[in-house]
């Protein structure tokens, strides 16, 4: 495998980043995931405008240009010989010293990855997931904004062990006011009486690309569509669940903390949705 490093193609065992780096001793860095369909880029732009987005809010200066980055990403997939696959994009803030200072870090450090991914078992996507609850919270936005798709991921980290903990391959997370925010590394979407409701960015999710098209699909559908706040209540009770993100694509949830989800099985308004994001991943993005 090649990876992608600092504006070089480097074999995976040579892909080596200093002990120093702030990235990896304090998280200070951001990063997008990004899937690749039958070599198409899946709104590749969109990724790169919230990467800039998250590095703007950090005040982190990505050492190459925008289509420099867009370019370094499709070549870091045909070196791999990949036409179908899931990009890792990382920007750290480079090398400095053993305190937190970052402007003691001169040189931001770019990682490209591109490599498969299986998020959830295949069996999932035909009988649903039964998912959790879990005690840890999510970020308040007055910590850290949920925008921000940073490194430091041990909020969703010990929440996805608390997952595991109860049998559950994911969880619901919520927020200190006890709002449904997002799952470990999903947004979430219910459905009731054939409108669709997803928590709002400042209630704790990250404004996900696999949730903005989601919520673009249902316009196109004609479905109803509403940002609001959710409680366990709210997904115990609704006709239908799925989780979207880069990784889960769209997913059924069929159980909730023990309680049915609607039918049980995955419902028509999320296979209706997933069939039409199956359409959009091939010609929405950039071609490699």
């Amino acid at each position: 495998m090649k990876i992608y490093l600092d504006g070089k193609f480097v074999d995976e065992a040579d892909a080596k980043i200093s002990v120093f780096d702030h990235g990896l001793l304090y998280g200070d860095g951001i990063f997008e995931g990004i899937r690749l369909y039958q070599g198409n880029v899946f709104r590749l732009e969109a990724h790169l405008e919230r990467l800039w987005y998250s590095a703007k809010s950090i005040l982190l200066n990505i050492p190459i240009s925008r289509p420099e980055m867009a370019k370094a990403v499709c070549e870091t997939c045909r070196q791999n010989g990949l036409r179908d696959g899931y990009i890792r994009l990382v920007v750290t803030r480079g090398v400095g010293d053993l305190g937190l200072s970052p402007w003691l870090c001169p040189k931001p450090s770019v990682i490209i990855i591109a490599d498969k991914i299986a998020l959830y078992p295949p069996e999932y996507y035909t009988t649903g997931l039964a998912i959790v609850t879990v005690p840890t919270r999510r970020v308040g936005p007055a910590a850290l904004p949920p925008a921000i798709k940073s490194l430091n991921y041990l909020n969703n980290v010990l929440a996805k062990l608390e997952a595991r903990q109860a049998g559950a391959l994911e969880a619901i997370m919520l927020n200190e006011a006890g709002f449904v925010a997002e799952c470990t590394g999903d947004n979430v979407f219910i459905v009731h009486k054939g409108r669709l409701f997803t928590p709002a960015a400042q209630q704790g999710a990250l404004k996900g690309i696999t949730r903005e098209t989601i919520m673009e699909i249902a316009g196109s559908l004609g479905l109803p569509l509403e940002e609001h706040d959710l409680t366990r209540y709210d997904i115990w009770n609704a006709d239908e669940c799925f989780l979207t993100g880069t990784g889960a694509e769209v997913i059924a949830v069929v159980k909730l903390d023990g309680r049915e989800v609607g039918t049980g099985k995955p419902g028509p308004i999320t296979n209706r949705v997933l069939a039409e994001f199956h359409k959009r991943v091939l010609v929405e993005g950039t071609r490699i």
